[in-house]
């Protein structure tokens, strides 16, 4: 599938909700929960005022200019927060284009992105159950702490 990865644009940013709820881990046959669930205060903290912190970077991917996922950062105190020196990740791709490598090259064009701006190490969270986690770690992520059934993933830039 021909795909291109570029900058969020700020006009852009209000898609970073949908996306939250597209990044939820729903385990197979659990119903989804209802997307109100994004309002809640430990989901916000992932795109509210996106875009204000020197350290908020979004990359998207395009297949036939529309949006279909997103890869996004910043430093907060998230589930998968170490130091406030160190910005989360957050990404997720529609559905229907799970599995094709985007995912792969959103993060890696992410990490790139991070090293040239000076940034040491970037982490996230990830529910062990998540076919995600096996990406993250084929990529370089390490785990680096346990809690329940979550795992803490580092890459050192």
């Amino acid at each position: 599938m021909k795909y291109t990865i570029r900058e969020m644009t700020a006009q852009e940013y209000p898609l970073l909700d949908d996306f939250l709820y597209e990044a939820i881990f729903v385990p197979e046959g659990v119903e989804p929960p209802s997307k109100s669930i994004i309002t809640a205060p430990e989901l916000q903290i992932y795109v509210k005022d996106f875009g204000t912190s020197k350290d908020d970077f979004s990359l998207v991917a395009e297949v036939e200019n529309k949006i279909i996922g997103a890869v996004w950062v910043r430093i907060m105190n998230d589930y998968g927060h170490i130091d406030d020196k160190t910005p989360s990740l957050a990404i997720s791709l529609y559905k229907k284009y799970r599995g094709q490598g985007i995912g792969s090259s959103l993060i890696k064009e992410m990490l790139s992105l991070l090293q040239v701006h000076g940034y040491k190490h970037v982490s996230l969270s990830v529910q062990k159950a998540n076919y995600a986690a096996k990406l993250y770690q084929k990529i370089g992520f390490r785990i680096i702490k346990e809690i329940g059934d979550e795992w803490i993933m580092t890459y050192n830039l």
